[in-house]
């Protein structure tokens, strides 16, 4: 009787489970709406930290900070975040950060209207990053500050673009780098097309260099920028987990977790250290609600996961990469080395086979997206 009854109980609790199989199991990252106090406790700063008693020493590696946080947006956003910037800074300072990185589009705010876009838009030597040189220089720690930027096209037409701005600890601009891969109709509608890749720099004498958002998730980004002898990237981001309609509906699908999905595999690939600079929190507008991520990471070459931050916290992960304390990923190859580039030709051929009738890749010109016209109605 006693087995009769085991296996009566094993057959009901698989009986009760059996709806979970009938398909994949789509993560979750949204946390419920909780009370006012366990609210706040997710906006005090969280440190998650790797590193050694000393920062690296120049030319050996770095010491890399990534702030996450629930940005302000809207109006007054860029003089509330530019608060918590300095404060950032401050934290970072106690811990001997070296390079410190913000998520995308963080002084300003990440969600905003095409008109709200071009009001708070400034120049690249405007007084928004000047201000950034300057805390650069007081703190002596180079930045990655992502904002957005006005300047003049080739028309001679204002141009904005979802920028991302990176100062030595001298506050000298090493980059100005202008997002290349939009993503989705609302990014299209804020800004125009970057035309050129982040070039390579150095920070502490480790070579770097930038992508933006979307962009981490192109494979033949982050293998350029490491043939051309980028030992780090660093990617601010604005990914969320849903889009909440003024319904109550969510999207149909979450956006999915990079940070695990993707940003080890292309370290490794390219035996490089990837860091992915996100938001946590909310964002709305006109009703939409945005419920972010939160899922910073800092990857190494062998595709490890050296710190990573929990989702709706605020965090600050500091971590020391050294690039000398990482062997090769294999006994005998190298992916860099042993590459066929003649074979690759349908890399960057304007038409593909992956879709019924084939896809013509659209043109850019003066920052806009030309879709050709047989492809329009796809």
């Amino acid at each position: 009787m006693h087995r009769a009854a085991v296996i009566f109980s094993l057959l009901a609790v698989l009986a009760l489970a059996a709806p979970a199989w009938a398909g994949p199991v789509v993560p979750d990252c949204c946390s419920p709406r909780y009370k006012q106090e366990v609210m706040q406790s997710l906006r005090q700063l969280q440190y998650k930290m790797s590193i050694y008693g000393q920062p690296p020493q120049a030319g050996k590696g770095l010491r890399l900070g990534v702030y996450q946080a629930a940005a302000a947006y809207g109006p007054g956003a860029l003089e509330k975040n530019m608060r918590r910037l300095v404060k950032a800074v401050e934290a970072a300072a106690a811990q001997g950060v070296q390079l410190l990185s913000f998520p995308e589009l963080y002084t300003s705010g990440y969600t905003m209207t095409p008109a709200q876009a071009r009001q708070v838009a400034q120049s690249a030597d405007g007084p928004l990053i000047s201000r950034c040189q300057k805390i650069a220089a007081q703190y002596k720690m180079a930045l990655i500050v992502p904002y957005a930027e006005k300047a003049k096209g080739p028309d001679g037409k204002p141009q904005y673009f979802d920028s991302i701005a990176a100062m030595d600890a001298k506050g000298r601009i090493l980059a100005n780098y202008r997002k290349t891969h939009l993503w989705g109709k609302e990014e299209r509608a804020n800004w125009s097309f970057g035309d050129k890749l982040c070039p390579v720099f150095k920070v502490n004498g480790l070579p770097m260099s930038l992508l933006n958002c979307y962009e981490c998730e192109f494979p033949e980004l982050s293998r350029i920028l490491a043939l051309r002898g980028a030992k780090l990237i660093v990617g601010p981001t604005a990914a969320d987990c849903y889009d909440t309609a003024p319904d109550g509906k969510r999207s149909a699908l979450p956006y999915p977790d990079i940070s695990r999905n993707l940003i080890p595999a292309y370290a490794y690939a390219n035996n490089i250290f990837f860091a992915y600079s996100n938001h946590c929190g909310y964002e709305s507008l006109k009703g939409h609600q945005w419920h972010y991520r939160g899922n910073s990471i800092i990857a190494g070459p062998h595709g490890d996961v050296i710190v990573a931050a929990n989702h709706q916290q605020d965090t600050l992960l500091v971590a020391d990469l050294i690039p000398g304390f990482y062997g090769a990923t294999h006994p005998e190859s190298n992916y860099l080395k042993d590459r066929r580039p003649k074979l690759y030709k349908e890399l960057v051929a304007p038409r593909a086979d992956f879709l019924p009738g084939g896809w013509v890749y659209p043109q850019y010109r003066q920052g806009r997206e030309i879709i050709p016209p047989e492809d329009r109605g796809k």
